[in-house]
């Protein structure tokens, strides 16, 4: 059941779940806030705990409200797509072959189906980009696992609209958004190292700075650059 505080003219969604502490969320496209709380949490300490945010509140809103947005790709030749931050011009063939993506130069051809439609298209790309993280994690997961000393048992790579990057603490696992493969490949690393710390510390607390200062020292730097670049377009209902 999501409830709702209002500031004036802010809104704040209230879910009460199962947890333990509470956390506060703020997602694109315009910067909607929501707040998951403990079950037995009264209305009266979250709205003091909303109060007591809403300068970062709204800080964060007005960030997502201006920050640049990619166009929809459409899937059509000299269309410019990105992989590990290099611009690439699409090509489009149409043939009776398993659809496939190659990269050849300053070319990316994607092959696909005679009047193959565009969420066949997207769904190619979207595997495509899925594999080159798996591809990449195996040396990432060797080089970062004894530095932080934690075990990765899965992880997951899948389109995500609000983040970059979450974990699971219970089973040892990661999941990352696909989009990552567009990026420069250091921002694949902080979002696992980030998300790999969080197995040890759950909460952005000293504890959590002290980890990542110690592992990768410009993660601040790198925090910041990766989320001042576009956000992927969505469909946002």
């Amino acid at each position: 059941m999501i409830r709702q505080l209002t500031f004036g003219d802010d809104s704040v969604d209230v879910v009460l779940k199962d947890i333990k502490n509470i956390h506060l969320s703020i997602h694109p496209p315009t910067g909607r806030v929501r707040i998951s709380a403990p079950l037995r949490m009264n209305l009266d300490t979250i709205r003091v705990f909303a109060i007591s945010k809403l300068d970062w509140i709204r800080r964060h809103q007005t960030a997502f409200r201006g920050q640049q947005r990619e166009s929809q790709r459409e899937y059509v030749d000299r269309e410019s797509h990105y992989v590990w931050g290099r611009r690439y011009l699409l090509s489009v063939v149409e043939c009776d072959e398993p659809p496939s993506v190659e990269l050849t130069h300053s070319k990316m051809l994607l092959r696909a189906r005679p009047k193959a439609q565009h969420n066949k298209k997207h769904a190619v790309m979207e595997e495509w980009y899925r594999v080159q993280i798996k591809e990449r994690m195996p040396l990432l997961l060797t080089k970062w696992e004894p530095v932080l000393a934690v075990k990765v048992e899965r992880v997951f790579v899948q389109r995500m609209r609000t983040k970059w990057g979450s974990c699971n603490a219970s089973t040892r696992s990661i999941r990352l958004n696909t989009d990552l493969a567009k990026k420069p490949p250091e921002f694949l690393e902080y979002v696992v190292v980030h998300e790999m710390a969080h197995l040890i510390e759950r909460h952005h607390d000293d504890r959590f700075r002290r980890l990542m200062d110690g592992s990768l020292s410009n993660w601040r730097q790198l925090r910041q650059t990766l989320n001042e670049l576009p956000l992927p377009y969505s469909k946002w209902v």
